[in-house]
């Protein structure tokens, strides 16, 4: 099992707690990584929404592509997932991005490709947001000329959303990026299937994300391609010395409020195909982080996490408030109990000692 968290943009992840104590400052976030990289985190996720859809559209929320930039020149062993839709981005300076960033980085910089569904955000910063399937078929060619840059130079493509000719991008990538990619719909599965080369998803049941992830690797094989080479899922987790205590915590955190911070919660719902539509009780931790249930004792969770292990879960993605006190928590109590049964290899380079870079691997497909 690898441990990501999710790079905190907005302030936190509750939609019922106005102050988590979680500067939407760079400070935080580079305070953040640091930490993350000494007590046994492998990757961040850096969430892109131009708008903050956890505290209300007015609150601050900080640039996902300027901070995974920022996050690369200031550590030395995490993986930075940077999240992007192609409607906010043009894909061959986007290229060119991902090749700098990889060069700051080290070889350590990878994709998670979001196909965008606040139609609100579109409105208000200018993004192309046109009807559900069309936004995937936009993203295939968008990641489709990305990996043309990164593998030929020059490099033509001419298709029904984007003309590129006899482009030339150098340096290209030392490590090439994985691609990570979700989706629920049909379209977004059938999409992914051709062009990611990892398949994340929100929160869910074991027996949720094992029909999931059967799914898409059956979808993989009848393509004829590669096995997907990590499923991810997010996940907020609640650790505390007691199972009364973690209760006592949830509670508090799910006590919902109409407030303002709702207004994306119908436009998620209703321009997103969902296989789980959320509660708002779901609502009050981003990306359903709730329904996996990491609530409870470090042995409890521990147990929790294993049964995602065997439901063929390699990555998750987690998130929690506040943020640097909680991961504190996690580190301590819960991944040394979790690498320890698995003979403490970290799929990162277990031989690698603390403190120095991952061993290089291979992030993505040529």
């Amino acid at each position: 099992m690898r441990f990501g968290y999710w790079t905190p943009l907005f302030g936190g992840w509750l939609r019922n707690v106005d102050d988590e104590q979680m500067p939407v400052t760079f400070d935080y976030v580079k305070r953040l990584a640091q930490r993350a990289e000494q007590i046994g985190f492998d990757l961040t996720l850096v969430p892109e929404l131009n708008l903050n859809d956890i505290k209300g559209t007015a609150a601050p929320s900080l640039e996902a592509w300027a901070l995974a930039a920022a996050i690369a020149a200031t550590t030395d062993r995490l993986e930075i997932m940077a999240a992007m839709r192609p409607g906010y981005h043009l894909p061959a300076v986007t290229a060119k991005q991902a090749a700098t960033i990889d060069d700051i980085s080290g070889g350590r910089f990878t994709f998670n490709v979001v196909s965008a569904w606040w139609a609100e955000e579109a409105r208000q910063y200018g993004g192309i947001f046109s009807e559900h399937d069309d936004r995937y078929k936009r993203t295939a060619e968008f990641v489709e000329i990305m990996q043309g840059l990164w593998r030929e130079t020059p490099y033509s493509f001419h298709g029904e959303y984007y003309d590129v000719e006899n482009a030339h991008l150098e340096p290209k990538p030392r490590v090439t990026p994985r691609i990570y990619a979700g989706g629920e719909s049909e379209a977004g599965k059938a999409s992914i299937t051709r062009y990611a080369d990892a398949y994340v998803t929100h929160g869910g049941t074991v027996e949720e994300l094992r029909t999931k992830i059967a799914d898409m690797r059956r979808r993989r094989d009848e393509a004829g391609l590669p096995p997907f080479e990590a499923f991810g899922m997010a996940a907020y987790a609640i650790v505390r010395d007691t199972e009364a205590e973690a209760q006592a915590e949830l509670a508090r955190i799910t006590d919902v409020q109409h407030g303002k911070a709702y207004e994306s919660y119908q436009d998620f719902i209703s321009k997103s195909q969902l296989e789980h539509v959320p509660s708002l009780e779901d609502y009050s931790v981003s990306n359903r982080g709730l329904r996996p249930q990491f609530v409870g004792t470090p042995e409890q969770v521990v147990d929790r996490i294993r049964e995602y292990e065997d439901a063929g879960v390699d990555t998750l993605l987690l998130q929690f408030s506040p943020q640097l006190e909680e991961m504190e928590r996690f580190g301590e109590q819960v991944i040394p109990l979790v690498r320890a049964s698995a003979g403490g290899a970290s799929r990162r380079g277990a031989a690698d000692a603390p403190g120095e870079p991952a061993s290089p691997i291979r992030l993505g497909s040529a």
